[in-house]
């Protein structure tokens, strides 16, 4: 990973897009499986089990990455397990610098040894409460399903019976290219009378079609990944950048794009850091956002991906700054509450970070 002191390091952050069950420690999945005769794991050592995942999660190729999951949701099936993955997300999230995090899941996935639904979102809600107790952060959790199976209204209404106790969005999931959104047109029409928040998996590993699909038909505020959004945009051998009506609308209604890149790059959704349609889509003033997506898959924090992006274009701390607050005013917590966290704690933090960082290039 990148310098841990990198002046990044120290900044407030703000994260959108996080898998609950792609950033568990290495330890606490072999601890778990020892616990619960689970003996499936390629390796019971953690430093190979950690090179494992992130070797099997850099194939270029989204359904062969979703394959590492097997494991980390293998061993989160009770109430033990989820809670102390979702304490320990949140105790790792505050160390790294977050001061606001959306961490999303699938509850279908762990009913495989009887806990109810809504048993696996108290126990995952408790976690989160453990592991924001003794820090600033704060976490909002999204339940998450399955694009690739037939539950979404359930895990809607789950969402919904769960939206005054941490709970914040819905999301769909999984194999994009396929099942597009609007197969799961009546959970998402459900979500939207009850005036709950909508951000859907569009346009990683299919096209606009997906994108388009998610926002006009399912009411996506905003969009998970998003990168396809480029096919959309020509640019010319100037430079000048010509939209289409899609990446016109994205942009005009400043739709969040939650861009992961270097889980993009593990998935082949995009060549590389350098080549991710984060520096372009940031030029035309998109609201770009930074995130993890699964933090154990790709060996990655939030202050990993931004440097890397600082690395790649040059980013300053008024760059940093700027996707941050695009993060904290498209989160999906209450707006006296965002409001509260910009005021108080973004701006102020990387005020405090200008006073203290020679000018010139972050290093």
């Amino acid at each position: 990973m990148p310098d841990t002191v990198h002046p990044i390091v120290a900044a407030p952050k703000v994260l959108l897009h996080d898998h609950l069950d792609g950033g568990m420690r290495p330890a606490t999945v072999i601890e778990l499986a020892r616990e619960q005769n689970y003996s499936a794991l390629p390796t019971y050592d953690r430093n190979e089990l950690a090179r494992w995942f992130t070797r099997g999660a850099d194939r270029h190729n989204l359904e062969l990455y979703l394959e590492t999951f097997a494991h980390t949701v293998g061993v989160t099936q009770t109430r033990d397990g989820l809670t102390r993955a979702a304490a320990e997300a949140a105790e790792d999230l505050a160390a790294d610098g977050i001061v606001y995090a959306e961490v999303r899941f699938a509850p279908e996935l762990h009913t495989d040894q009887g806990l109810t639904l809504d048993e696996v979102v108290e126990s995952v809600l408790e976690g989160f409460r453990i592991g924001t107790a003794t820090n600033n952060l704060t976490v909002g959790t999204i339940c998450t399903a399955m694009r690739t199976a037939a539950r979404s209204f359930e895990i809607a209404e789950l969402a919904l019976r769960h939206r005054d106790e941490g709970v914040v969005g819905f999301d769909i999931a999984g194999a994009e290219a396929g099942y597009p959104p609007s197969r799961h047109l009546d959970a998402f029409q459900l979500v939207m009378r009850e005036s709950f928040h909508i951000t859907i998996h569009a346009g990683e590993a299919f096209g606009l079609p997906s994108i388009a699909e998610a926002l006009n038909y399912c009411g996506a505020e905003r969009l998970g990944h998003g990168v396809r959004i480029v096919d959309d945009i020509k640019v010319d051998d100037d430079g000048h950048a010509t939209l289409g009506r899609l990446a016109s609308y994205v942009r005009d209604r400043r739709v969040p794009l939650e861009m992961c890149p270097t889980s993009n790059v593990n998935t082949g959704a995009a060549p590389s850091i350098a080549e991710h349609p984060i520096g372009l889509l940031k030029d035309l003033r998109f609201r770009v956002t930074v995130n993890t997506d699964n933090r154990l898959m790709s060996n990655v924090r939030l202050s990993d991906e931004l440097i890397k992006l600082q690395q790649a274009f040059g980013y300053t701390l008024d760059d940093m700054e700027w996707l941050t607050l695009n993060a904290m005013k498209s989160a999906f917590w209450p707006f006296e509450q965002r409001l509260r966290i910009i005021n108080e704690v973004i701006k102020p933090g990387y005020a405090e970070l200008r006073r203290n960082t020679p000018p010139g290039p972050l290093s």
